[in-house]
C-alpha cells in the first residue's frame, strides 16, 4: 500500500516586493476550498510575514522546531503548528530573526518528511536569496513557483535563474507574473517578458486583482481567495489561482 505524501511546493522570487507571500496565502486558500489539508512553512527566516498576515501565534516557530530536532527534544510535528482554520496550518518563521542564522539546513528534509504524511499540500514561503537553506528547499520541492513583477531588474534576474535551471536540466518550476502588485507598472507585454527571460510566463495574475484596502485584509488576518465578496467581484483573478493550484496537483515531480 502506497504511503500518502504531500505535494511540496515552494513559492519564491528573484527579487523582494513582488507579492510572493500573498501568492502563498492565496494558493493556500484555493487548496483549502479544494478540501486539501495545507501546511504553510515560512522560510523567509529574517522577515517572515505569514503568521502576522494570518494573525496566528508564532510562539512555536521554525527555529524552535529545528532546535528541538538538534537537541533530541522533538516529539511530533503538531507541537509546532499554529492553526489558521480547519484545513490550513502554519509553521511560522523565527519570532526573533536573530535566530535565523542558527537554523541548520540538514534538518529541512526531516521536517518536510515528517509533515508530508499528514498534509495534502505543503506550501513553503522563502526569500529571494539563493543561500543554503533555499537551495536545499528548492531541491526538496516537487514544484517551484517563481513570482515576478513587470520590472526590468526582476526580469533580468529571472533570466539568470532560468539559465541556471536550464543548465541543471531542472524543469519543475512555473513562472507567475503578478500584475496586481503595482497595476500602474505595465511596461512590458507578455511577449516582451518571454523574450527577456528566455522562457514562458505560465500564469498572469491580472492588474484588476489590485485590492485597494489590502491592509484591512492583513489586519483582519483574511486570505483574499477565501473572501466571499472578492470571489464574486474578482472571478478572473480567482480563476487564475484555481488554475495554478490544479496544475500543481496534476504535475508529477520532474516534469
Amino acid at each position: 500500500m502506497a504511503i500518502h505524501k504531500a505535494k511540496t511546493i515552494t513559492i519564491t522570487s528573484v527579487k523582494g516586493g513582488v507579492g510572493k507571500t500573498t501568492t502563498v496565502l492565496n494558493l493556500a486558500g484555493i487548496f483549502s476550498l479544494m478540501d486539501k489539508k495545507v501546511l504553510i512553512i515560512d522560510l523567509d527566516l529574517y522577515s517572515g510575514a505569514v503568521a502576522a498576515s494570518l494573525n496566528v501565534s508564532n510562539d512555536n516557530d521554525f527555529y524552535k522546531l529545528i532546535d528541538d530536532l538538534n537537541n533530541n527534544r522533538f516529539d511530533k510535528i503538531e507541537d509546532y503548528i499554529s492553526k489558521y482554520n480547519d484545513l490550513i496550518d502554519v509553521i511560522p518563521a523565527p519570532k526573533d530573526p536573530r535566530f535565523a542564522n542558527k537554523i541548520n539546513s540538514k534538518y529541512l528534509n526531516v521536517v518536510i518528511s515528517r509533515a508530508s504524511t499528514k498534509y495534502d499540500v505543503i506550501l513553503i514561503d522563502t526569500n529571494h536569496i539563493l543561500d543554503e537553506i533555499n537551495l536545499v528547499t528548492l531541491d526538496a520541492s516537487d514544484e517551484i513557483i517563481y513570482v515576478i513583477s513587470n520590472d526590468s531588474i526582476d526580469l533580468k534576474n529571472m533570466k539568470s535563474m532560468v539559465s541556471i535551471f536550464k543548465d541543471m536540466d531542472k524543469k519543475n518550476y512555473k513562472i507567475v507574473l503578478n500584475n496586481s502588485k503595482d497595476k500602474l507598472r505595465n511596461y512590458f507585454s507578455k511577449y516582451d517578458i518571454k523574450n527577456i527571460i528566455k522562457d514562458n510566463v505560465d500564469y498572469i495574475i491580472p492588474s484588476e486583482f489590485y485590492v485597494r484596502n489590502f491592509d484591512k485584509y492583513v489586519l483582519d488576518g483574511e486570505i483574499l481567495t477565501l473572501n466571499k465578496r472578492l470571489r464574486t467581484t474578482d472571478k478572473k483573478a480567482i480563476r487564475i489561482f484555481e488554475l495554478i493550484a490544479e496544475s500543481l496537483l496534476n504535475t508529477n515531480r520532474g516534469e
